[in-house]
């Protein structure tokens, strides 16, 4: 919580008040106050104050102290007004009231069950008269180099419409954008969108990212299992793409179904695939050899031709796989097989923290 939301109103209120007001924490600090050389030190008589998990003025010592509302009744802040007078505590509980309202209100823009929870989107969405039923997607950006907290503000300068695009900070290096999509139709406009953020964000901040992009939500109520979708591109594309900077859960294939099965059932399907020999004896050459040739979809002559090599020597290649084991690539039936398999080792190795 920032001293400087409880600062920003006690200004307002301070040429209304003839006293010194001000909010400590739980330890008796002052975090804000009407006289700034109050902020940092300890009230000698917050020890007198006992919190008794309601927000009722309480006079002690030379001062009337009241707690700020916190869910669990649980103690994190106090308004305090100099004096134990009528008057003191009148205007004591009457700050205790502005300053929980300055402090709700910034959890709830801060607070990422907001966005979690979809009934409190739409409940909130009906507040600010959003449109619920527009197409939207949910895009996640996931600082992995020096995050930085000025990334909420640079996006939502990129995507001022506050009617249409919502901006959430979802913890230290994860931030939500959810963007309206005037042509649900056009996948080109999210991509355009996520590359602008990727730009902004890396030229401005020096941040580098990786962005996660959902599927369309036709409704707000949708906005939850979307920003669910969202993440799972990023974890899915952090093992099975991971040279790339922006993945949409469209296109995770196949590596979102094995990103999803147990991994025994994984652990068995390599032990069924390779009987003869362990996925492990294979070199860094022959992987090398097996991935260039389904990046050229089994073409002999392309992939030779890509690895500089003759295509007898990639024939030969090919045909010593088939003995270690017991799948010939050629064959359409036994690279699907392979491709998956060398798929599931890259997802166990992924959770193991190690590199297939």
């Amino acid at each position: 919580m920032s001293s400087r939301i409880f600062q920003n109103v006690i200004i307002q209120m301070k040429d209304a008040v003839d006293r010194t007001i001000g909010v400590v924490d739980e330890q008796g600090f002052v975090v804000a106050s009407s006289e700034l050389a109050m902020i940092g030190s300890r009230l000698d008589d917050f020890h007198l104050y006992e919190f008794d998990g309601t927000e009722r003025p309480v006079a002690t010592g030379t001062r009337t102290f009241c707690a700020l509302y916190s869910p669990g009744a649980k103690f994190d802040y106090a308004a305090f007004t100099e004096g134990t007078d009528a008057l003191s505590r009148t205007i004591c509980a009457i700050a205790a009231v502005a300053f929980n309202e300055a402090k709700n209100n910034y959890e709830e823009k801060h607070n990422k069950a907001a966005f979690i929870k979809p009934g409190d989107v739409y409940v909130r969405a009906k507040e600010l008269h959003f449109v619920t039923d527009e197409p939207r997607v949910v895009l996640l950006v996931r600082q992995v180099e020096n995050p930085d907290v000025a990334s909420v503000e640079t996006i939502q300068r990129i995507f001022p419409d506050k009617q249409k695009d919502f901006v959430l900070n979802i913890n230290e290096t994860d931030i939500v954008l959810v963007k309206s999509l005037p042509n649900a139709n056009c996948p080109e406009e999210i991509l355009k969108a996520a590359r602008s953020i990727e730009k902004t964000l890396m030229e401005e901040l020096g941040i580098k990212t990786v962005i996660g992009v959902s599927t369309n939500a036709r409704h707000l109520r949708e906005l939850a299992d979307k920003y669910k979708e969202a993440q799972v591109a990023i974890d899915v594309g952090r093992v099975f793409e991971s040279d790339k900077t922006i993945i949409n859960y469209e296109s995770l294939g196949l590596g979102r179904i094995i990103y999803q099965l147990p991994t025994t059932l994984c652990e068995m399907f390599l032990n069924e695939v390779f009987k003869k020999n362990p996925i492990e004896t294979l070199d860094e050459d022959t992987l090398e050899t097996i991935n260039k040739f389904f990046e050229n979809n089994l073409n002999v002559s392309e992939t030779s031709r890509k690895l500089y090599v003759h295509r007898n020597t990639l024939v030969y290649r090919l045909e010593k796989i088939k003995k270690m084991t017991g799948l010939d690539l050629r064959e359409f039936d036994h690279a699907i097989v392979f491709k998956v398999a060398m798929m599931v080792k890259m997802y166990l190795d992924s959770l193991n923290g190690t590199k297939f």
